[in-house]
């Protein structure tokens, strides 16, 4: 398995290209729970194709809404969650009472809030 949890930037645009898929064994699984900015779509539908790799998951696409002809929806090895692969019950749990406290905080002036991943 390789799981890409990274923030988008320039340095990981792209991250997973042709080249990269390229390195992966045929076994392998890609998880992209990072942005869809971080894996060529064009490679990866090609991967996923050809048997390059065995499968993946992913949360994020480059270009969304996935369009409702993507060939991505008709792939067997590949499974598509609706950027919801981070939520958990802790986070159900959380998320609530820290915007509550962050919303707090700023109407008071104060800044420093909590930026926390739970």
């Amino acid at each position: 398995f390789v799981v890409l949890c990274c923030p988008l930037t320039k340095a990981t645009t792209d991250l997973i290209d042709k080249d990269t898929i390229a390195l992966m064994k045929s076994s392998a699984y890609l998880i992209n729970v990072a942005r869809g900015g971080c894996v060529d779509p064009l490679a990866l539908q090609d991967a996923l194709t050809n048997g390059v790799i065995a499968g993946a998951g992913i949360d994020h696409f480059k270009e969304e809404p996935l369009p409702a002809n993507s060939p991505f929806w008709t792939l067997d090895n590949l499974l598509i969650t609706p950027h919801s692969a981070g939520e958990t019950r802790k986070y159900e749990d959380n998320v609530i009472d820290i915007l509550v406290a962050n919303l707090d905080k700023l109407w008071t002036g104060n800044t420093d809030l909590k930026n926390r991943i739970v």
